[in-house]
């Protein structure tokens, strides 16, 4: 797991010049206000020149200061309360303009995870699940609907699945138990990051099983034990954890494990398509969608 910017900063104190320390303490003191500066505004802000403030980037290993920001960004948000959360997002935005700059904001993080996210990774996970025994699925609080979308489908698809119900650690454990070498565990979560889905994904990992990791950095608690890291940007909008990206991700991942075993997947829905003939599951219509 890589060293995350609060780790970075307190090893390379001692060393650090005095325009830079004065930055180093200013974010260890106010991350939530240094993570929405630019360079220029965190640089008054501690009475240091601009380019300062960018030296200090590059210095700490980014590769310039929008690099930075975003890391801070991506701390800030798992150390926040949901009341803090509020605070910064109402200097951010208004009433007027919410609509407009939330869906803007949310198409900016599409456009970053297609940048940021491996295709090799993202090869290597659709060949674990592929190849697997058993799916396994755990996600936790705001994420759970994003385990619940994609346990819908791969139900669908395959028939050995689990989405793990974590209400309790011990009821979290009773349902992963027997899992194994041939088996699969997919773990999503995003800042503030569920403790139980990390344990579940230690668990895993212990048995031998292949982990794959849907979150947003390196340095998220979950990339220690992912064998397979999918990674996709997330925000907060307010007290609210948008997960457009993350959704996006995963119905890549659905469409791509569809279309490598493409003839068991037609052959699931063939059945599928009579057992909803037969049982009249959907509503007939000339003009009807072909929702699933």
């Amino acid at each position: 797991m890589e060293k995350d910017l609060f780790t970075l900063i307190n090893e390379k104190m001692p060393k650090l010049s005095k325009g830079h320390k004065l930055i180093a303490n200013y974010i260890l003191s106010h991350y939530d206000k240094a993570a929405f500066m630019t360079a220029q505004k965190l640089g008054l802000a501690v009475e240091v020149s601009e380019s300062t403030v960018v030296r200090f980037a590059t210095e700490l290993g980014y590769d310039g200061y929008p690099s930075l920001q975003r890391a801070l960004q991506g701390l800030m948000r798992n150390k926040l309360t949901a009341v803090q959360r509020i605070e910064v997002m109402n200097d951010r935005l208004s009433r007027e303009g919410v609509l407009e700059r939330v869906l803007s904001l949310d198409i900016d993080k599409i456009r970053r995870t297609l940048e940021e996210t491996s295709l090799e990774d993202f090869d290597r996970a659709v060949d674990m699940i592929t190849a697997c025994d058993t799916i396994y699925i755990v996600a936790a609080r705001s994420t759970a609907p994003l385990a619940s979308f994609l346990n819908y489908y791969f139900t669908l698809m395959f028939p050995k699945v689990k989405l793990v119900h974590n209400s309790s650690t011990s009821e979290m454990f009773e349902q992963i138990m027997h899992i194994g070498g041939n088996d699969v565990m997919i773990g999503i979560s995003f800042p503030r990051y569920s403790r139980q889905t990390v344990k579940a994904l230690d668990f895993a990992k212990s048995k031998g099983a292949h982990v794959i990791a849907l979150t947003d950095s390196r340095s998220s608690p979950l990339a220690q034990y992912a064998d397979t890291l999918l990674l996709a940007n997330s925000d907060m909008a307010s007290f609210v954890d948008s997960l457009v990206a993350p959704l996006s991700l995963i119905n890549a991942l659905i469409v791509a494990v569809s279309i490598t075993d493409i003839d068991r997947v037609s052959k699931s829905f063939e059945k599928l398509e009579q057992i909803w003939e037969e049982y009249d599951v959907y509503e007939k219509s000339d003009n009807s969608g072909s929702g699933l």
